[in-house]
């Protein structure tokens, strides 16, 4: 083992006679994945085809609540899509971790060895909680498009109204990206931490 190599036992782990196998985030990570990616495909298409009926509203000289509106509609359905494409990759860094978590577990129960499992760390509490956060940020302010889109059409909500509204939800999904953002930088982070924890392990099992 090199200088700068550690042992397993450096790190905080569980050992068991038997891989462990997911744990409840990993799980859905490996249910949610694809239905999020679907979402997407979903939702941005439309708000493409909103966004180009608003155009079309605008070149006819449609009512200016009806363009507001569609606007509000517009942003709202490419942030629900914008929400999806984001928790895709958030359960997919966690599917990943998923099977490194059972395949190191594995390996080690097929080389006749305890089985040194590597426990949550920091980085993952901070991802999981980051996640959460951002996605109830961006559906939050999702929803909002939607109910100001339907006072502007029905009238209850005046026009400058509704452009504070957005003035203001913009700031709350930027927030939202954001949080997003560095909550996926904590999860590829912990991957490199498990990666490098796998690698001291192998080196331990080789004879």
């Amino acid at each position: 083992m090199s200088d700068n190599a550690t042992a397993s036992s450096d790190f905080a782990i569980e050992v068991s006679d038997k891989g462990l196998g997911y744990n409840k985030p990993q799980q859905m990570g490996r249910k949610l994945w694809a239905p999020m990616w679907v979402m997407a495909i979903m939702a941005f298409p439309v708000a493409f085809i909103l966004g180009i009926v608003r155009s079309s509203a605008i070149a006819s000289g449609e009512a200016e609540s009806t363009i507001v509106a569609l606007g509000h509609t517009t942003t709202g359905v490419m942030f629900i899509g914008f929400t999806a494409v984001f928790a895709a990759i958030s359960f997919a860094i966690a599917r990943i971790l998923g099977e490194f978590r059972k395949g190191g577990g594995e390996i080690q129960e097929l080389v006749g060895s305890d089985v040194r499992t590597l426990k949550m760390p920091p980085t993952v509490k901070i991802f999981i909680l980051g996640m959460a956060m951002a996605t109830m940020t961006l559906l939050i302010a999702s929803i909002i498009h939607l109910v100001v889109a339907g006072q502007v059409s029905s009238g209850a909500l005046s026009l400058v109204d509704a452009e504070t509204a957005a003035i203001n939800l913009e700031a709350v999904r930027r927030l939202g990206v954001a949080v997003y953002l560095v909550a996926i930088t904590f999860g590829l982070a912990t991957i490199t931490r498990v990666l490098r924890f796998q690698a001291i392990r192998i080196r331990e099992l080789t004879p």
